[in-house]
């Protein structure tokens, strides 16, 4: 009796959910068919699915699940730091070709490579269409991912692929190097002159090529680094910090910023300092690179992994500060509640997770600017006392 019961109260849902599903899939069929997709093309979506792991998976990406210091440890990890070597030393025809072509460091594309699928290890093996569709239908993006799965139709129709090789992440990412539907349609290339532009293959000539090209085409600048460490002077004014307030490295010389070995800074590039961790932690003086790989991932922590990783490989060293137990010197727990506060009083300092990064600071400006006091965009156990 227990389990019939049981049975009846769960069954109603499960029947809802589906009806839900199923009244969004005949909407967006119909959106798919006004901007031209081919109805062959659409029988696609009959074989589509809600997964309720996908929502899930989303609400939690690995950028804010564990502490920064522990992100880049394992973004540079020795095991990752020996296979990216090993690819360099498996493919430099290939990488040097992709250099040339694209002005980007194979350093840079390799790092790429083994941050987002361990060098084409972990591809995905999620059905494209029905990620998306799951995070259309439920998720906290739904107008992103309808242009996305709009886009992953279209990829159907261009022949790039086949609905059977359509796999990728649990967000819908896909290949060696985990395009986006949007950003493959505007940036893939078909390097090895195929006819196809196939970033699952196990040949990742086109995922590697795909990549470069994306990145020279958001604004890559050659011969410029993405970051380096540097060391700032005791008292350093910390309102002076931030990606918003760049300078020539020759001016922040005179101010007693050096690298993090003592060298002196030169140069007439306009770098600007992040303090990722606050200013017991490693400190960057960041350049527009560091920008352009922001649009592939928007995570301070994932450029600076990948940058990280693309210097071990280049044969550069470790950061040299470590990165504290409690960033600011504050707890994870006082951090959020800083986050949350700013939020509420509609200054936008993000998702309450504890990593206070340049929006963070950003809202924390605005608030100081809005009561009138000093303005240095320092989280800091005073400022989080003031909000309460």
């Amino acid at each position: 009796m227990a389990g019939l019961l049981l049975a009846t109260s769960i069954a109603p849902k499960a029947a809802l959910a589906n009806a839900g599903f199923e009244a969004w899939r005949a909407g967006f069929r119909a959106r798919a068919a006004a901007n031209g997709l081919l109805a062959d093309t659409l029988r696609a979506l009959d074989e589509v699915e809600f997964l309720p792991r996908v929502v899930q998976t989303d609400k939690a990406p690995a950028e804010t699940a564990r502490s920064l210091g522990d992100y880049i440890a394992a973004a540079a990890s020795p095991q990752r730091v020996k296979g990216g070597q090993v690819i360099l030393s498996r493919y430099p025809t290939l990488l040097g070709r992709i250099e040339a072509e694209y002005d980007v460091p194979r350093e840079i594309i390799v790092a790429i490579w083994g941050m987002e699928s361990s060098f084409g290890a972990v591809r995905g093996s999620a059905p494209v269409l029905s990620t998306l569709a799951s995070l259309a239908y439920e998720g906290r993006r739904r107008d992103l991912f309808e242009v996305e799965l709009l886009a992953a139709l279209k990829i159907l129709e261009s022949g790039d692929t086949s609905l059977s090789r359509l796999k990728g992440s649990y967000a819908g990412a896909m290949g060696h190097t985990q395009f986006m539907p949007s950003s493959f349609l505007r940036y893939a290339v078909d390097f090895n002159n195929d006819g196809r532009r196939d970033i699952w293959a196990d040949d990742p000539t086109d995922a590697l090529a795909s990549t470069a090209a994306y990145l020279r085409a958001k604004g890559w600048q050659k011969d410029q680094p993405w970051a380096y460490e540097v060391r700032l002077p005791q008292g350093f004014d910390l309102a002076r910090t931030g990606r918003v307030y760049a300078q020539r490295q020759k001016d922040w010389a005179q101010l007693g910023v050096t690298h993090a070995s003592g060298e002196k800074l030169s140069g007439s590039d306009h770098g600007a300092l992040i303090l990722p961790a606050g200013p017991s932690g490693p400190v960057f003086m960041i350049f527009d690179n560091f920008h352009v790989l922001k649009t592939y991932n928007y995570a301070d922590s994932y450029v600076i992994g990948v940058g990280h990783l693309s210097d071990r490989l280049a044969g550069r060293g470790a950061i040299r500060a470590k990165f504290p137990g409690d960033p600011w010197g504050m707890t994870t727990a006082e951090r959020k509640e800083l986050q949350k506060r700013l939020n509420d009083l509609g200054f936008k300092a993000g998702r309450p997770d504890g990593v206070i990064g340049e929006k963070g600071r950003a809202a924390i400006r605005s608030y100081q600017t809005a009561r009138g006091v000093p303005v240095t965009g320092v989280p800091s156990r005073d400022l989080l006392a003031g909000l309460r």
